[in-house]
């Protein structure tokens, strides 16, 4: 990594021209995929890439460039060439001092580039055998194996100076089954901020199974049918729902320029009392926590809405400067490629007072969502979509027959005060988000939510 002697040149000279605030972010990541089909290596690959990335503030003015090239004087050129035409501040930097290194809150046992290739290999053969093994109509099972590791440095004018080491392990697993009616897939892609031990705790085949099962099921469902309908989201992944829903809306990149539905409305009741909404980024070894943000500041429990009101938005530092509001923890990055925003890292619904069953059997019509793919959203109207890969009808209190194609269709500010009901089995489940800054791991949680109204598209 950089000597501080280097990253003190480069902040004092993006200050001498111009800037009022700097920052270096420099990267190391190391690593591997493996895709496999009925045991057989689809491809597989490793790799190394380290960059460096800088950044200069002169007000709410941001100017952000990038390189591979690590040498000092690669690295003063670049930053002469981005402060071209800044007025000058004369603004002085802080002593960097000695580097704070974090990793503390996640330990790691097993790093995964102390792997060798056949352990890798025995995890994708035991889910794909579980999987396969399921039912006679499972026809296929693909299974990607990830890990990566990322050392990062990070320091800033400001007098931040932070060192962090973050690991991540993931398997994905799809699997396939066919018969006279046609084909359908089911999906399951447990992931951890920890290292290989990972695999000594996950039930590698339970999961397998599982997406074999929702492949299985859904080959005898009915067409969902459309309208308007109650709709109870089971806890786990259904948190996606809220991440897009409302999460993108409460991130001071679209708060701070005024296109969120959420801008302008702190204290304000935009919620059912029974919501609670938080984005934790420290929670140990979730698959979207970090110890320090992408800017250098410790990640933080944030509480966004607070039975119903909203509390507070997820602020980097520039949006931070727009909203004259501080930091949240919440600033997070792809890699060096990319200047970091505001995103979510771990965001959930908090546990109500309900059971599942009080749920369910309180709901006398209705559509009951299992797992949900994947969705979008507009932040500036909170109109969203959802696709949903297991679902089921309720009816008169009961979960009964499978339906597939259904889609849910809504706005995130009306879907908030729709809430009637909230379970008390909270669960997070692991995922992607992609927006601005690049795509990033992301947890997703809740209990089991009911929706007392909203439009589920059906199949014609």
């Amino acid at each position: 990594m950089l000597k501080s002697q280097t990253i003190e040149k480069i902040l004092d000279l993006a200050l001498e021209l111009g800037g009022d605030f700097a920052e270096v972010y420099q990267e190391d990541t190391r690593h591997s995929n493996i895709r496999a089909l009925h045991d057989r290596v689809e491809s597989s690959s490793c790799g190394r890439e380290s960059g460096i990335g800088i950044r200069i503030f002169s007000g709410l003015n941001s100017r952000y460039a990038f390189t591979t090239n690590e040498s000092e004087d690669n690295l003063l050129q670049l930053v002469r060439n981005m402060a071209q035409g800044l007025p000058n501040q004369g603004k002085r930097k802080v002593p960097l001092g000695d580097p704070t290194i974090y990793g503390e809150a996640h330990p790691i046992l097993t790093k995964p580039q102390d792997v060798d290739y056949a352990r890798r290999m025995e995890v994708i053969r035991r889910a794909t055998s579980a999987g396969m093994a399921y039912a006679p109509e499972i026809v296929q099972v693909s299974v990607s194996y990830l890990d990566l590791e990322q050392d990062v440095l990070i320091a800033n004018s400001e007098g931040v100076f932070a060192e962090d080491t973050r690991v991540k392990t993931r398997i994905l697993i799809s699997a396939y089954a066919q018969n006279e009616k046609g084909l359908q897939s089911g999906y399951f892609g447990p992931g951890a901020m920890r290292g290989f031990e990972y695999y000594a705790d996950l039930d590698i085949e339970w999961y397998a199974q599982e997406a074999a099962r929702v492949a299985v099921t859904m080959l005898g469902a009915d067409k969902c049918p459309g309208g308007q309908m109650s709709v109870v989201v089971d806890n786990g992944f259904g948190g996606l729902m809220f991440h897009e829903a409302c999460g993108h809306s409460l991130e001071a990149s679209s708060v701070a320029k005024g296109t969120s539905e959420f801008s302008g409305k702190l204290g304000q009741q935009i919620a059912s009392p029974l919501v609670t909404l938080i984005d934790d980024g420290t929670l140990a070894n979730e698959w979207g926590s970090l110890s320090v943000d992408d800017e250098g500041h410790p990640t933080q429990k944030n509480v966004l809405i607070e039975n119903g009101i909203l509390k507070g938005y997820m602020i980097d530092k520039l949006n931070g400067r727009r909203l004259q509001m501080e930091p949240t923890g919440s600033a997070r990055r792809q890699s060096y490629r990319f200047a970091p925003t505001s995103r979510m890292t771990n965001t959930y619904i908090a546990n109500g007072p309900h059971s599942k069953e009080e749920i369910i059997s309180s709901t006398d019509r209705g559509l009951f969502v299992k797992y949900i793919n994947g969705g979008s959203v507009n932040p500036a109207t909170g109109d969203f979509n959802f696709n949903v890969s297991e679902a089921y009808l309720i009816e008169g209190g009961r979960i009964t027959k499978p339906v597939r194609g259904a889609t849910l269709i809504g706005n995130g500010g009306t879907i908030l005060q729709q809430v009637d009901m909230v379970g008390d089995n909270l669960e997070i489940r692991q995922g992607y988000c992609y927006a601005g800054s690049g795509a990033l791991f992301i947890g997703a949680g809740q209990p089991t939510v009911r929706v007392a109204a909203m439009t589920v598209g059906g199949v014609e």
